[in-house]
């Protein structure tokens, strides 16, 4: 998800902070004994952008997870979910998924 995000970012020519740009991954896992698995993967982005391109990052990052092959991949086995935190000029704004990605 972060190098398809970085994608749709360059992709619409948003000006963002490479150096910067950084995504935080948690997930929550089950078991018995050495046989686990991944219930879910929480991903929270830190990211910079000009204020003339705010709306457009609000709608890449609202779009990027039907873009990208491992999450859609595993989407249906694993709730996926995620949440940005953008510094937009001098103030940051806090982005949210809009779906509910819970599997089924």
């Amino acid at each position: 998800m972060y190098g398809t995000l970085r994608g749709a970012l360059a992709g619409r020519k948003i000006p963002f902070e490479r150096d910067s740009y950084a995504a935080t991954v948690e997930g929550r896992i089950s078991g018995i004994g050495k046989t686990i698995r991944i219930k879910s993967i929480h991903v929270h982005y830190d990211l910079a952008v000009p204020p003339e391109a705010q709306e457009a990052t609000e709608r890449a990052l609202q779009l990027h997870p039907q873009g990208c092959p491992a999450h859609q991949s595993v989407k249906d086995a694993i709730a996926i979910t995620w949440d940005a935190s953008v510094r937009v000029g001098d103030h940051a704004i806090t982005v949210h998924e809009e779906a509910d990605n819970t599997p089924a």
